[in-house]
């Protein structure tokens, strides 16, 4: 069975991956005209790089494993008894 942190773990990365490469862009090629008091801390620089390290961290930790007897969603059933030994 697959554990929903890994799918949690997935949708952090990407969201992660792209609110970094738009602070990264802004970075590069910031605006003219600034809306925000606090732009030069790059907020989303941060937390998109925090985001793609946590979605990272759940996708690796709960990482579906592959069974030591196969395919680990098929079982072990009389057709392969010969196989465990």
């Amino acid at each position: 069975m697959i554990s929903i942190w890994f799918f949690i773990g997935i949708s952090l990365t990407v969201n992660g991956a792209l609110i970094l490469a738009a602070g990264l862009y802004e970075v590069v090629a910031p605006p003219a005209e600034p809306g925000v008091v606090l732009f030069n801390l790059h907020a989303n620089v941060w937390w998109g790089a925090i985001l793609l390290m946590v979605g990272m961290i759940y996708c690796f930790r709960f990482a579906p494993r592959r069974q030591p007897g196969g395919h680990p969603l098929r079982s072990a059933g009389p057709d392969r008894a010969h196989e465990r030994r």
